[in-house]
């Protein structure tokens, strides 16, 4: 299961062209998810030899910050296959901030929304899936950011939230081990509509200041998000992917 935008529509690709069947989650665009779907099962139709077989994959939508609505959402995506082995929790949310002032940081609105965005969804989601992702030795991988890595990035509340989301993959893959892997990826910046917001002398310089001068992609971490769903002896990581920005 994946998101239908940026990083979650590359990694639903990914997915697809490695065999799985996939459903997309959104919230509010349809018709970018509907996009989406049709390009995962033009990958299936050219997989099979018999491109009239159904297609393998589906859209739900749900609002990741309403727990009734994650509820749901596992729910309809395990009874869609009888099974459900990955979830990929690329949900989030942010308000930019100016970071050089505290008085621009304190907004009680941002904290909470941030927070149960950023932090609870993900809770939501494992505890509701759990039962299913166990059935196979499933995993379930997080997008956090190096944001709450190094402490700073669109706000205060969201660097503190993306910490303790990190924090949070630890405890919850002892809590649901054996059964079931849990990881989550750092991206430095992508250039999704995001990255946007920055100008370009701001980009410049952030690319400047990684080991590799170029800005990982939304397919570089699909591959690592794919990587980890893969593989059984990994669990309780969190990936930093910033080109060797923080080094």
């Amino acid at each position: 299961m994946a998101w239908s935008a940026g990083l979650g529509a590359a990694a639903a690709l990914q997915f697809a062209r490695s065999g799985y069947s996939v459903i997309i989650n959104y919230c509010n665009n349809e018709t970018r998810a509907e996009n989406t779907l049709a390009a995962l099962n033009a990958i299936h139709a050219t997989a099979v030899t018999n491109s009239d077989l159904p297609a393998k994959h589906a859209v739900i939508r749900a609002n990741l910050e309403q727990r009734d609505d994650v509820e749901q959402l596992a729910r309809k995506a395990y009874a869609i296959h009888s099974r459900l082995d990955v979830i990929f929790s690329n949900g989030g949310w942010t308000q930019f901030r100016d970071t050089r002032w505290l008085s621009d940081n304190a907004y009680d609105e941002d904290w909470d929304r941030i927070f149960t965005a950023n932090v609870k969804s993900h809770m939501w989601l494992l505890h509701a899936a759990e039962t299913y992702l166990a059935e196979h030795n499933g995993a379930f991988i997080t997008t956090a950011s190096l944001a709450g890595v190094r402490g700073i990035g669109s706000s205060l509340a969201y660097s503190a939230a993306k910490a303790a989301q990190i924090h949070m993959v630890k405890g919850l893959a002892a809590m649901v081990a054996p059964h079931i892997r849990v990881n989550s990826v750092s991206p430095g910046l992508l250039e999704t509509e995001w990255a946007e917001r920055f100008t370009a002398d701001q980009k410049a310089d952030m690319l400047e200041k990684t080991q590799l001068k170029r800005f990982v992609t939304v397919d570089d971490v699909a591959d690592q998000v794919v990587a980890l769903a893969r593989n059984r002896g990994v669990t309780g990581v969190n990936v930093v992917m910033d080109a060797g920005m923080s080094l």
